[in-house]
């Protein structure tokens, strides 16, 4: 835990500082095209901390429009096995992200972001569903972003987790020559389950280079009540802290 309070101490501090964070793909920003599109391969797929992916690589891609009004929708899609796997043992090797909002900037310097998300595990058979639809609001003032999802449905297969909770602050520092440091910590509540609830944390160094995003992240979370593997003699922690590496690129 004192990892934890020394990066949102760090982010929190930052923010006097000249500068999206690890949670859900974001909406591209309005450019000369309103489309692009984005591919990207990562040693793992962690989200909100978890492990995605049985920590195997992974590869994602998506695409987004974003008109100069503010309005934007996209989808993000990723290969997954956390539902085929034990304890789980369902069906769904495929995450599909699909959201749309409104962002714009309310004062000099501050940005609010609103929308909807909706996960879709196609072929999962979890009951409750896997499938999962947030709402989000978000507050951007200079290179500090906080973000709260709010779920309208049961969260990721949970039983009686309608109205569980994501908060989480980042910030996106500029160090020049193409590099990038985003610290990130949250919180996810669920609902009806204490022992489900958890703090992840992060912390992304990226570089562009010849039109690619080169990513290494130290990624964890406090919890060890989120196990997955092959089959039952094999399960893993995946909440458990480890360093991610990812390539992306956008077009």
């Amino acid at each position: 835990m004192k990892t934890v309070y020394a990066l949102l101490a760090f982010a929190l501090a930052s923010s006097a500082l000249s500068a999206h964070a690890e949670d859900a793909p974001a909406p591209a920003a309005p450019a000369a095209s309103p489309l692009s599109f984005n591919l990207g391969l990562a040693s793992e797929y962690r989200y909100r901390g978890i492990a995605q992916s049985r920590l195997q690589p992974a590869l994602q891609g998506g695409a987004d429009y974003a008109a100069e009004s503010g309005f934007y929708i996209g989808a993000w899609g990723s290969t997954i096995k956390w539902i085929k796997d034990a304890p789980y043992n369902g069906g769904g090797n495929v995450e599909i992200d699909l959201y749309g909002g409104y962002k714009t900037e309310v004062a000099k310097g501050l940005t609010l972001d609103v929308g909807v998300l909706n996960y879709v595990y196609p072929s999962n058979n979890l009951n409750p569903s896997a499938n999962t639809t947030e709402i989000y609001a978000a507050a951007t003032f200079g290179p500090v972003t906080a973000k709260y999802s709010h779920s309208v449905t049961d969260l990721f297969g949970n039983v009686d987790s309608k109205g569980s909770g994501y908060l989480d602050v980042s910030a996106t520092f500029d160090l020049g020559e193409g590099f990038s440091l985003t610290p990130h910590i949250g919180y996810q509540k669920v609902k009806n389950n204490n022992a489900m609830s958890y703090t992840d944390y992060a912390l992304t160094l990226n570089k562009d280079y010849a039109g690619f995003t080169f990513g290494a992240a130290v990624i964890g979370t406090d919890s060890d009540a989120y196990m997955g593997g092959a089959d039952a003699n094999s399960l893993k922690n995946l909440g458990k802290s480890v360093l991610v590496v990812s390539v992306k690129k956008t077009f």
